[in-house]
């Protein structure tokens, strides 16, 4: 039978309970467990994708094509796994399952309900999903008396039922401090226990969000209100980087309490590769200055991979690289701005739409003719295409046709595949595209293989028609998707670094496994600086 770990949120969302579970999930690796994590979202969107960043940040991409929420990618960094889209529970999947279930006559003439067919449809992705692993994390997302919540809390307690002892259940709520009085107010939280519990659910533990380390007089009164021992009582506080939670839950014993209560092997843990990876990124030799060039920059958790995958690349280098957002709409209204910022380096990042496209463009140019180490990243990639059809090759008004679909040179065109799509939802190209490397290239020298396996989330291409004129001019297409002929990173030989990818690399990248590009863009900025 499956072993779970069910989290639960109180008081108020965006507390960091994903990085708990990521954490969770790093501490019970540690120990050499097989450890998967499903992430439970509410909303009736069948999944992320068609979601606006503004409202719900990244739209992370699982290998097989999945469009899930952000947090499956701090299981994916933390854990060091490849997740598959049935790692991301939402309702919309699940009544829409019901639903056609329902029509197709399953549930034999029953009346059909929230109990027992919502909650046994979700129970039975929780249990196939936890298959042959030896622990399960369950991060239930939203907070604690949200009614979307309801049928998955249920479900949750009928699983503690079932499984009995191979389940634990973790709540996870924020305790304020109040300034004027120094205090740690433990009442939000005993509140959002009290909810759960009126559920059917009683916490084995209670992981307590805070901004600095909580008093022991706190903790006494959240054991006893709570109704949780004062040793199931965990802290965590706010600190420099997320990849330090795992070992200040470790310090307090979350291990050893999971393996005890979980009943697992009692392995010493392992973090030698964890804790280097922390020491070069408290502190970095150097700083590199890499502006990051987009159209959602006021949330920048709609480039949570991206901002992560430089944090990778940069403790392999000794490096900080210090971020500067730079709103693409801002850049349309003043070019003259990209000249007064002191860049190393510059990320064109991905998005979709015309809104900020041409400041975009701009920040392309800027780092092309003034030699600035330069990453493009899908959209960037085409964009960059755009660029140099315009500028270099004197195309006037060229563009993709997502963004002019009357321009006079589509340097960029809807791939043939999506033509026909009539359905928005998880109708792109998506998930993993093998990848052939052209010898003798930049591409080549960063990845030293032939061929490499990449995530994908885009609908657009480029056109192949101008392909003479590009590579005639000096552009170099050094990446072909490998079962169809497309083109996946260009690059321009005599800069000091200006590669760009249609596909995402973020999503692979690991704390101790950067991706190339990543590291190639930091390397050639820290070149550049010396």
């Amino acid at each position: 039978m499956p072993k779970l770990i069910i989290v639960t949120g109180g008081v108020m969302s965006g507390v960091g309970k994903g990085v708990v579970v990521a954490s969770i999930g790093r501490i019970l690796r540690a120990r050499g467990l097989s450890v998967n994590a499903v992430k439970i979202d509410p909303y009736i969107n069948v999944d992320a994708g068609t979601m606006n960043p503004y409202a719900h940040g990244e739209v992370f991409v699982t290998y097989d094509g999945g469009e899930t929420d952000l947090d499956l990618g701090h299981y994916e960094r933390f854990l060091d796994v490849e997740l598959s889209k049935r790692n991301n529970i939402t309702s919309g999947q699940i009544y829409l399952t019901v639903i056609e279930k329902e029509r197709r006559g399953e549930y034999l003439g029953q009346t059909v309900q929230l109990i027992p067919h919502v909650t046994d449809e979700i129970k039975r992705r929780i249990v196939e999903a936890s298959g042959g692993y030896d622990v399960t994390l369950v991060e239930i997302g939203g907070t604690v008396g949200d009614y979307e919540q309801l049928p998955f809390l249920e479900a949750a307690r009928q699983l503690g039922l079932e499984l009995g002892e191979d389940v634990v259940f973790i709540h996870v709520a924020w305790v304020p401090l109040l300034k004027t009085t120094g205090e740690f107010k433990t009442k939000p939280l005993q509140h959002s226990v009290a909810e759960l519990r009126r559920y059917g659910i009683q916490p084995d533990a209670v992981v307590v969000r805070s901004e600095r380390p909580i008093d022991a007089n706190s903790i006494k009164k959240i054991a006893l209100f709570a109704h949780v021992p004062q040793w199931a009582i965990f802290n965590s506080y706010d600190v420099d980087t997320i990849y330090r939670v795992p070992l200040i839950l470790e310090q307090q014993g979350l291990g050893d309490f999971l393996t005890r209560r979980l009943r697992l092997p009692s392995r010493s843990p392992e973090y030698r590769d964890w804790e280097e990876f922390l020491s070069k990124l408290s502190a970095p030799k150097y700083r590199i200055s890499v502006g990051m060039c987009g159209k959602y920059v006021e949330l920048p958790d709609a480039y949570l991979s991206i901002v992560e995958a430089l944090k990778h690349a940069g403790a392999a280098l000794d490096a900080r690289p210090e971020l500067v957002w730079i709103n693409a709409v801002e850049v349309e209204k003043n070019p003259d701005i990209l000249r007064k910022l002191d860049l190393d380096a510059i990320v064109v990042l991905p998005g979709f739409g015309k809104r900020g496209t041409e400041g975009m463009i701009e920040c392309i140019r800027h780092a092309r003719v003034e030699k600035i180490p330069f990453l493009g990243i899908c959209f960037g990639m085409q964009l960059a295409v755009v660029e140099f059809a315009r500028n270099v090759l004197g195309l006037k008004g060229a563009n993709s046709t997502e963004l002019d679909p009357e321009t006079p040179h589509p340097v960029v065109h809807l791939a043939p595949e999506q033509r026909e799509v009539d359905v928005l939802g998880g109708s792109m190209i998506l998930g993993n595209r093998e990848v052939e490397i052209v010898p003798g290239t930049l591409a080549a020298l960063l990845y030293g293989v032939s061929v490499i396996t990449e995530r994908h989330r885009h609908r657009y291409e480029v056109n192949l028609s101008y392909l003479p004129k590009f590579t005639e001019a000096g552009l170099v297409v050094s990446g072909w998707r490998r079962d169809i002929k497309r083109v996946e990173i260009i690059e321009l030989p005599g800069h000091p670094y200006f590669i760009a990818t249609q596909f995402h690399p973020e999503f692979k990248s690991r704390p101790a496994k950067p991706r190339p590009v990543f590291l190639g863009l930091l390397k050639a900025a820290l070149f550049a600086k010396r």
